[in-house]
């Protein structure tokens, strides 16, 4: 959560609640004027008439007046929170229930496409490469589409497929005029097989996309990188480009090897990706572990890779790196909140546990596993505590107001 967002909504819970307060000694000024209004000169003669049945109406106000004072005191650390203000700013609550927890091991890895899913995109010509306006890493395009051009105009030894072509169709002539006198004779078989041979060697030295110039990616998909330059000399063959289908991705997990015993319970992943606030449960997009466990085949000195294969649902960028918790299968039953609803206060942790409808407590937790989504909590809360799970600053702000209800007391 970004510092000005925080900044924003203080400054709205407070502009909130000083109007409150204001609305409230508005109230009282009204009251007080209305007293004084109904209290004629005229009247005074019924003074001494009413003043025994003032005493007694004074006497049983101020008996009043002090119950409801005594109503009004509000038990130490409960905020308030009016129903609309919670409304407004996003506040929800979950009801504590002991249930299954996965554990799970922090580590990093990368996003990474399926070699059945990616192709090299390379020139078929030599000479200057200029890539189509809009050809940027991320671009989707269609099989077919040209994302670049290669000319050989003002390069010194002239464009090669041209003279290619020039032998190409040279050849074609040649085996055309001899085809018909080999049929008849005319000429032996030897001079046709020379003929028909070099038909071949210029076929197969000249192509029709290189002399266009075109180059064109060869599946659907996202262009992954560009690996050359625009304006930059190349020769035919010159990788330029890849493209990714994007349908399958694999993600790698390094695990650091303390953990090796544990990675043989491994069966999903909880993937953080770095370019979004969005976390995604593999399992829930078709994840699938695919590998067994090989320390040899680490490339990273300490670590043992896991790998997944899942389905790309538009949220992954192949090559990215990732924070990854790695799931084993559920514990036993326990009691854990999402990760939003702690509010962490001078190295302590705290939730947010709402009593009625605009009051809540502050309650401090000890917390103990995290598995990316939930967090363990090991003591502070019990079954069918309500406890904040969004909206956890607005209450915090509402915490620092100090604004106490009217007609409330949690005391016990």
């Amino acid at each position: 959560m970004s510092t000005l967002y925080i900044y924003a909504l203080s400054a709205a819970v407070c502009l909130y609640f000083s109007a409150c307060k204001s609305d409230n000694g508005k109230d009282e000024l009204a009251h007080h004027h209305h007293n004084h209004e109904h209290a004629p000169d005229d009247h005074d003669h019924h003074h001494d008439h009413d003043h025994e049945g003032d005493d007694e109406h004074d006497h049983e106000h101020n008996h009043e007046h002090g119950h409801a004072e005594k109503e009004h005191k509000h038990a130490d650390g409960e905020i308030t929170l009016e129903p609309e203000m919670a409304e407004r700013f996003g506040v929800t609550t979950e009801k504590v229930t002991p249930a299954p927890f996965s554990d799970a091991i922090k580590v990093s890895g990368e996003i990474l496409s399926s070699p059945t899913d990616a192709a090299v995109i390379a020139t078929p010509a030599s000479g200057i490469l200029s890539f189509r306006q809009g050809i940027v890493v991320g671009s989707k395009v269609n099989a077919g589409t040209i994302i670049a051009q290669v000319s050989a105009s003002g390069v010194t030894g002239g464009d090669q497929n041209l003279a290619a072509k020039a032998s190409f169709e040279a050849a074609k002539r040649e085996l055309d005029r001899l085809r018909p006198l080999y049929e008849e004779r005319l000429v032996t078989a030897s001079e046709y097989n020379a003929a028909l041979r070099a038909y071949e060697e210029a076929k197969a030295g000249y192509s029709t996309a290189a002399t266009a110039g075109n180059i064109t990616s060869p599946i659907s998909g996202v262009i992954t990188s560009i690996d050359a330059n625009q304006g930059q000399y190349v020769e035919v063959g010159t990788p330029i480009a890849t493209v990714s289908a994007s349908t399958r991705l694999t993600l790698r997990a390094d695990v650091p090897q303390r953990y090796y015993n544990r990675i043989g319970a491994i069966n999903d992943a909880l993937v953080a990706l770095p370019y979004s606030d969005t976390s995604i449960l593999l399992s829930e997009i078709g994840g699938k572990r695919i590998t067994a466990t090989d320390a040899l085949a680490s490339t990273v000195p300490g670590y043992v890779p896991v790998y997944f294969s899942f389905d790309n649902d538009g949220s992954f960028i192949p090559g990215a790196s990732a924070d990854i918790y790695l799931r084993s299968a559920d514990s036993a039953n326990l009691i854990s909140v999402p990760l939003s609803a702690l509010s962490e206060q001078q190295g302590q942790f705290y939730v947010f546990v709402r009593l009625d409808d605009e009051c809540y407590r502050k309650q401090l937790v000890t917390t103990g596993r995290n598995n990316g989504s939930r967090i363990e909590i090991k003591s502070g809360l019990t079954p069918g505590d309500d406890v904040v799970v969004t909206g956890t600053t607005t209450v915090r702000i509402a915490e620092a107001s100090g604004t106490v209800p009217e007609g409330h007391s949690h005391n016990h």
